[in-house]
């Protein structure tokens, strides 16, 4: 699923109403009862108080359709303006004058000086008084009414996005903004959703088509897509009959070091589960009798040194190595990783002490092969590569430029961790707080590399693997718990998460009618 920028979707909305043959008038009544149709369909008439707060702008006259559909309807409705400006829009004027011929109970006008009205924690709040097109802070008697919001402890829906919440911004305060319980967002999430500083805003989101041209929504290039099942279906590749271990490939785990070699033993494992044909690792001494003893699928080679890497050799011809985990960052194991990478030439995916070794010999990174590594850093490994950033936004340009300046992809991992390559932003979906436990990356570090070594390309690799780290614990944590779960979880519920991939969604059961006779 694509996420269109606020730019786009007004590009969207015009060629719309263009194409079309429509106003963007009738557009906004069709977004609109698309809203009344997802709170008709859940509450069937009930009598509990809805409170519609309406902007002044495109936000609120399709407040106005859906309060004018509701009342329509029978539910117990009660409409206000939030009177911010005296600029108001065309279609909110004509939607304004639409309600006031359905209704003697006419929206209530607030200001500045207006006493807020009383709201129950039984009530329900629809938030349509800011949309995308915020781009000036919000004023305090309206933070007020957000506040009053929050007061209430009332279910709060926002419509498109949560009120106060711009698109490409992080707010200067979590009172500027409006706490969705649920927002319904018109024909595409927004970014906000996904990050770290904005996603508190809306605690569940859901998209409505309101059938923008279909052709815009196909071919327009965005900057950021949404990668959940249907996207990743799309990437897998079906095994043939007649195919051996040897056509899913060889990948090769470098890692390890006195007191760490759990971590290669988790990357492996990681590796296998996800596909590969073969997996060998390459590990200081200390490694042997462990991971021999313990994990009889992988093959093994050790560095001269007992404790640490200090010589990487090996003579295997591996499709894909991944290099990093449980390393260390001994100076002769950084000296070992450099003489590597001087004669490497296949793709590499680093992670941990990978990437802590190159953020402390920042030369290394002209070493990387371009358009072959994937870097896989946690927050604090990330700022070690990029430096601090201000606020997400920030963070996500700086990762941009460092992807295209070393042509590489970065994953910045978090709830939903994003895939950066260069200048395209892949959005995940799948994951949970299971997942904030020790050893977890190093899983995903070897899933990527097994799907790289069964010949997916690393982006398409990239983002299936982290597609399925993620649901192998989404499918495991409602019979474990967040607090129990542990990363050889995700390697047990690798081959869930493959099987999930075909599973049909459950049909309703029909109930047969009883025809009165006896058998």
């Amino acid at each position: 699923m694509k996420i269109f920028s606020k730019e786009q979707i007004y590009e969207g909305d015009a060629l719309t109403a263009k194409k079309q043959n429509i106003s963007s008038t009738d557009l906004m009544e069709r977004a609109g009862i698309q809203i009344f149709n997802w709170l008709h369909m859940r509450m069937h008439g009930a009598q509990v108080p809805i409170h519609i707060f309406c902007g002044i702008g495109n936000n609120g006259g399709d407040g106005l359709v859906i309060a004018r559909h509701l009342i329509t309807h029978g539910y117990n409705v009660k409409t206000y303006i939030v009177n911010y400006s005296t600029s108001r829009s065309k279609d909110f004027l004509i939607n304004y004058d639409r309600i006031k011929n359905t209704t003697k109970d006419w929206p209530i006008l607030l200001n500045e000086e207006s006493e807020l009205p009383q709201i129950e924690e039984r009530d329900i709040i629809v938030d349509a008084i800011f949309g995308i097109g915020l781009n000036r802070p919000v004023a305090n008697w309206v933070v007020n009414i957000f506040n009053h919001f929050r007061a209430t402890k009332a279910f709060v829906l926002s419509v498109d996005i949560p009120s106060g919440l711009q698109t490409d911004a992080v707010p200067t305060s979590p009172n500027n903004v409006v706490n969705a319980g649920y927002t319904l967002s018109f024909q595409s999430p927004k970014l906000v959703f996904f990050l770290p500083e904005t996603a508190k805003y809306t605690v569940q989101w859901e998209v409505l088509d309101i059938s923008i041209d279909p052709e815009f929504l196909y071919t327009t290039p965005t900057e950021a897509d949404l990668i959940g099942k249907n996207e990743v279906l799309t990437i897998y590749k079906p095994r043939e009959k007649y195919s051996h271990k040897g056509t899913f490939g060889h990948a090769l785990i470098i890692g390890g070091s006195y007191g760490k070699i759990g971590a290669v033993n988790l990357a492996g494992r990681g590796a296998l589960s996800a596909g590969a044909g073969k997996v060998t690792a390459f590990t200081p001494k200390c490694g042997y009798i462990p991971l021999q003893g313990a994990f009889p699928e992988l093959m093994l080679i050790t560095d001269k040194d007992e404790e640490k890497l200090t010589e990487i050799n090996f003579d295997i011809d591996a499709n894909v190595i991944a290099f990093g985990v449980g390393a260390g960052t001994d100076n002769e194991s950084i000296d070992a990783f450099e003489a590597f990478l001087k004669t490497n030439k296949k793709p590499l995916v680093i992670d941990a002490d990978g990437i802590n070794m190159l953020a402390k010999r920042e030369s290394l990174l002209k070493l990387l092969p371009e358009r072959q590594t994937i870097l896989t850093p946690h927050p604090k490994e990330l700022e070690r590569l990029i430096g601090t950033w201000k606020d997400d936004f920030d963070k996500l340009q700086k990762t941009k430029a460092f992807s295209k300046k070393y042509k590489c992809i970065v994953v910045i991992k978090g709830a939903n961790t994003i895939t950066v390559a260069e200048d395209k932003l892949y959005v995940n979906v799948t994951g949970n707080p299971g997942l904030a436990t020790a050893g977890t990356g190093d899983v995903l570090n070897g899933m990527i590399a097994g799907m790289i070594a069964q010949g997916y390309d690393l982006l398409s690799a990239t983002v299936f693997a982290i597609y399925l780290h993620g649901k192998a614990a989404d499918l495991l944590v409602d019979e474990l718990g967040y607090q129990s779960f542990i990363a050889t979880h995700v390697v047990e519920g690798i081959p869930l998460a493959y099987l999930d991939l075909f599973k049909k969604p459950e049909q309703p059961q029909v109930e047969e009618e009883d025809d009165g006779e006896e058998d």
